[in-house]
């Protein structure tokens, strides 16, 4: 299908725009950006260079794609990506900047949900399914995983983890990683249980459900996890307690070392 754009949109002659794409008024594209089939660029949205987005993204009116990272050090001629997966609703006032590095990335995944006035910022990675309610706010290099809910005005710290399944409630702050499968708040930051709703929907339940639970007792215990029954949850959970953590964790565990 043909493209859909309004007389005042302004375009850069070498965007790359496939199929179906729509684009609003007074909307800003700059050189360099791809745009993914029916992608929807809203009123007064702007997508600067640099940024390559995958298909059926829709751009709110007022929100901001691959502006340069708040670091007082970055030279603007350094080339950097915003990389973008499919099917991500970026609500208004929505702000999304490039990496740091020469040839870095900032990435969001797909199936993504941000609302109003949430940001991004430079070399983060944000993984599939996740929600960003309004004003959440992730400082650089931040890992979110996948299936994440971020409650209102939570604020992370740079170089902080947030595993998937978890959920973070609404104005906590994170200067710590956050557990796979928990929900986490208070302040300061604690875990507090398994995400019990969130490990539900997604259909973690049953067995599946009872491995987690005894794997967190375990944890609190300080107590190895090796003699647990493996499922596919807990080689996830296992995996990321492997990692090497730059900020600790929240709460009853220690993955700094």
């Amino acid at each position: 299908m043909p493209n859909n754009i309004h007389p005042s949109a302004c375009i850069a002659p070498d965007v790359v725009l496939e199929d179906n794409v729509s684009v609003g008024p007074f909307a800003v594209i700059e050189a360099g950006a791809v745009i993914g089939a029916n992608c929807r660029i809203g009123a007064h949205a702007v997508v600067h260079g640099h940024v390559k987005m995958g298909g059926g993204n829709i751009l709110h009116p007022h929100a901001v794609l691959g502006g340069l990272p708040q670091d007082t050090g970055f030279k603007p001629e350094t080339v950097s990506w915003l990389i973008i997966g499919d099917n991500n609703a970026f609500r208004e006032g929505f702000t999304a900047h490039r990496a740091s590095k020469e040839n870095g990335e900032t990435r969001i995944g797909s199936g993504c949900y941000f609302m109003n006035n949430s940001h991004v910022a430079h070399d983060c990675s944000i993984g599939n399914n996740t929600i960003f309610a309004n004003n959440v706010a992730i400082g650089g290099h931040v890992e979110v995983g996948n299936n994440v809910f971020m409650g209102g005005a939570v604020v992370v710290h740079q170089f902080c983890r947030v595993g998937s399944f978890a959920i973070v409630q609404g104005t906590t702050g994170l200067n710590m990683d956050v557990i796979p499968f928990m929900l986490i708040g208070g302040r300061p930051a604690r875990h507090y249980r398994l995400n019990t709703v969130g490990l539900r929907r997604a259909g973690i339940i049953g067995d599946r459900y009872n491995a987690l639970s005894a794997a967190f007792r375990l944890l609190k215990n300080k107590q190895s996890l090796d003699e647990l029954e493996e499922t596919e949850e807990l080689r996830q959970l296992k995996d990321w307690l492997a990692v090497k953590s730059k900020r600790g964790t929240h709460g009853f565990i220690d993955v700094s070392s």
